[in-house]
């Protein structure tokens, strides 16, 4: 294997694809099997390049040096021949030969001309007698060519044109300014062509094109599986497959039409004037979106109209007793949902399209999310599905689970188990809509595209799975003592002040780093002009609001016992979601802050578990 000569993070001469410019760039990395460098330019963009496009600066600065030393004796030289006694007669007669030759060419030029305009005036073919010129018949025409002016003759048409580029007529100047335009368009075709293939997503994440493909059925078939096992009266694991239900008892349109309805009421609330505007990080292009920050007055009235529909004693529990139904009816929106966003991103321009869903396979792309911010008009599809339907939704189907758990138990008040699932997982859910400003700073926002993956995993994943817990004790009751609960609520607390106060450091570093407020965190500089916190939770570990995640996961699950794994699916897949996440963050942080983030990890070498991991 070939050694390699520029090392990361130097600074070299990189030149331009398509050109013979050379610019500053920086060595990010280097691909052993292709034997390309991956530079970064100034501006941001990332090229593979071959090591014979780049050079040291030092052989820019030696040649320029070269070229100063020499210019002095060049004009030394110069000017000593111009003072030569024999220099101004030489120049008299090189002159008057140019002349000469001058008028050569002018005598030349009109001949063609003439030679021109007697084949424009006399040889023009034709096709057929009925073929007019100006209005009058041919054979009008050749018998009474006195009719026709000079203008009319060298009127420009396909003909003169041909003749024109036969006999070479056309002016220097046109040529040189045609070639000109010619050759830019040529240069930025191919910048185009450039920037276009290298926006492309080269890593696919997933396993890939076979990986999403297997998920977009998979993911369905596991939300399924999990509610089949909660409503059987031994839900072990062991019991596999759950006795499946028949087909038809799936599907109600009575039900899709109340998630329907759900979905448009939680849309009419972000349509509402209320909360503030705010804008959102900068886009690949600049441009920066609005967002209507109106989440928490959204929660406020579908507390009201849960709290009119009780007052007249609408039964609640009908979520409980169709759960099922509801599942499937959200799992098809969705699917019809990802449909519509991928056929639609087809049109989208190529900076609105997702970074990580540019990879040109319909599968991959259609998993991930083709387009990065689909929008109809204001209404932005995929910020309105983060937090609205799935998330407040999480919440009612809680509270229909624990009133159908005091009718099912003919039960006066709720058990403390379930109390405390929907007291931690409301404070969850009311914490996001709160803050809600601090979620257009996530990945799922500035990186991620929309598509299937957050299409059902925000109306299918986050209302059905979440609620896991609250759904098995409905049919499993478990009893905790008062200490235990107590035991627990500390360590919900705990996970929820890691959580918190680790994204609000992150969240108003990121928004203005010279907040005062601020001032007592350091961090390392990087070369986009963003800085890496190392102090803070973020100097403890380098994911701390994962770490207040799965503190917080295993608090919800606690409550349900220990008699069967089922409710702790969530803890588990909680930990495998982060650790996904945190090894994707840890690929894209090296990319984008290169020699930065290597001397993050080393100040902080743990990434989610403190002197575990």
């Amino acid at each position: 294997m070939p050694n390699r000569r520029f090392a990361d993070g130097e600074v070299v001469m990189g030149r331009w694809p398509g050109s013979v410019l050379y610019y500053e760039v920086q060595v990010t990395s280097y691909d052993d099997v292709s034997h390309l460098y991956t530079v970064k330019y100034k501006d941001g963009t990332e090229l593979e390049l071959k090591e014979s496009d780049i050079r040291l600066q030092s052989s820019f600065k030696h040649r320029k040096s070269q070229s100063s030393s020499s210019s002095p004796s060049r004009r030394s030289s110069s000017r000593s021949r111009s003072r030569s006694p024999g220099r101004p007669a030489k120049g008299r007669r090189r002159s008057s030969s140019q002349s000469r030759e001058r008028k050569d060419d002018k005598k030349k030029t009109t001949q063609e001309t003439s030679i021109a305009l007697l084949v424009l005036i006399f040889f023009k073919p034709s096709e057929n007698n009925t073929r007019r010129y100006n209005g009058e018949p041919e054979s009008t025409e050749r018998n009474d060519t006195s009719r026709i002016t000079l203008e009319q003759k060298l009127k420009p048409d396909l003909e003169t044109e041909r003749v024109l580029e036969q006999y070479s007529l056309r002016p220097r100047k046109e040529e040189k300014k045609k070639e000109e335009i010619y050759s830019e368009k040529k240069i930025f075709e191919t910048i185009k062509t450039i920037e276009k293939a290298s926006s492309k997503t080269k890593e696919l994440e997933f396993g890939g094109r076979i990986g999403t493909f297997m998920l977009i059925f998979f993911l369905p078939a596991t939300v399924f599986y999990l509610l089949l096992m909660c409503k059987q009266d031994d839900p072990s694991l062991m019991n596999f497959p759950p006795p499946l239900p028949a087909l038809e008892s799936l599907w109600e349109a009575r039900v899709f039409g109340v998630f329907l309805l759900w979905f448009f009421l939680q849309a009419l609330f972000y349509l509402l004037p209320v909360g503030k505007l705010v804008e959102g990080l900068p886009l690949s292009n600049g441009r920066k979106l609005h967002y209507r920050i109106n989440g928490f007055y959204a929660f406020v009235l579908t507390a009201a109209a849960i709290g009119a529909l009780l007052y007249f004693e609408f039964e609640l529990h009908y979520l409980y007793d169709h759960f099922m139904q509801f599942a499937v009816s959200a799992a098809a929106f969705s699917m019809g949902l990802s449909i519509y966003l991928y056929i639609r991103s087809l049109k989208a321009p190529e900076e609105e399209l997702a970074p990580g869903g540019n990879s040109g396979y319909f599968v991959y792309d259609f998993f991930t999310g083709h387009e990065l911010n689909p929008r109809i008009g204001s209404f932005d599809l995929k910020y309105f599905c983060e937090l609205r339907p799935g998330l407040i939704g999480w919440v009612v189907i809680n509270l229909a689970m624990l009133l159908a758990e005091m009718k099912i138990h003919n039960q006066s008040m709720p058990s403390l188990s379930m109390i405390l699932v929907n007291s931690f997982q409301l404070l969850y859910v009311v914490d996001a809509l709160w803050n809600e400003e601090a979620i257009l700073t996530t990945m799922d926002i500035t990186h991620d595209g929309f598509g299937f993956m957050l299409a059902f995993g925000d109306l299918v994943w986050v209302p059905f799975v979440y609620s896991l817990q609250a759904f098995y004790l409905v049919g499993h009751p478990t009893a905790i003592s008062w200490p235990v609960a107590a035991a627990i609520t500390i360590l919900n607390c705990i996970g929820y002040y890691v959580f918190r106060s680790a994204n609000s450091q992150k969240n108003s570093f990121r928004r203005n780093p010279a907040d005062p407020k601020l001032a007592y965190l350091k961090f390392i500089p990087t070369a986009t002009g963003k800085g890496l916190l190392v102090t803070g939770w973020w100097g403890f570990v380098r994911h701390p609001n994962y770490l207040g995640d799965i503190i917080m996961a295993l608090a919800w699950s606690l409550p349900c016992g220990f008699n069967h794994i089922l409710p702790y699916f969530y803890v588990i897949y909680f930990i495998c979601l982060l650790v996904h996440r945190e090894a994707r963050d840890e690929h894209h942080c090296k990319q984008k802050y290169g020699l930065a983030w290597e001397r993050y990890c080393q100040r902080v070498p743990y990434r989610i578990f403190p002197y575990i991991y």
